[in-house]
């Protein structure tokens, strides 16, 4: 990770909320996925300073983020398109892909080439910690990896609040100077000048 210029998000917020979900069997692929040896977030300096800032921010409101995903080794990707390519497999359509034959994932959901791959792009949420008691999840309309037309940010099939929730947190991030994938409510990249090339491969341990 120091060859490849990326650090760990708690060497800037040390409490910050993590759920890496591709490090463990509850993701769309039913298992955990190439690469992911820990669950550990890792971006480059000026990502992690970023959404560090975005962090403090929140909890100026009550509010922090649960950061699902970061940087994401190349092989984790090629994981993830052998699963889209196995069409036997079945076993998370319910709950990640109802409405989708698993054919159409490969493409607007499941891409050859990821941009996580070069440390500029984070999968997270926002929790709500506002009661003084433990914090939860705010209500987004959909979960994380939801592959439907209710998971895009602006989708008409969420409710009101639901997409006051996802405008909060697109707020927050573009404050920041991230910039949201419409099809995704969770996903922002950083937009850095020039911008990251390299597609990393370092497993995350």
């Amino acid at each position: 990770m120091d060859e490849a210029g990326l650090v760990d998000i708690r060497t800037r917020v040390p409490d910050i909320a993590e759920d890496i979900r591709y490090a463990g069997s509850d993701n769309f692929v039913g298992a955990p996925v190439d690469g992911y040896r820990a669950s550990r977030c890792y971006l480059l300096p000026e990502t992690a300073d970023a959404l560090a800032s975005v962090e403090h921010e929140l909890r100026t409101q009550g509010l922090r983020l649960l950061v699902f995903d970061c940087y994401r080794p190349a092989r984790a990707v090629r994981h993830f398109v052998r699963w889209a390519q196995d069409l036997s497999d079945l076993r998370t359509k319910a709950r990640h892909y109802p409405a989708l034959d698993k054919r159409q994932l490969l493409g607007d959901y499941i891409a050859p080439v990821s941009g996580h791959s070069r440390g500029a792009t984070v999968d997270l949420t926002l929790l709500d910690c506002s009661d003084g008691h433990a914090c939860e999840p705010v209500d987004m309309g959909t979960q994380f990896d939801f592959f439907d037309p209710r998971a895009n940010t602006e989708s008409p099939l969420a409710t009101l609040a639901q997409r006051q929730n996802r405008q909060r947190l697109k707020t927050a991030m573009e404050g920041a100077g991230f910039s949201n994938y419409s099809q995704e409510w969770w996903h922002y990249t950083l937009a850095l000048v020039p911008a990251p090339v390299l597609l990393y491969d370092v497993p995350i341990e």
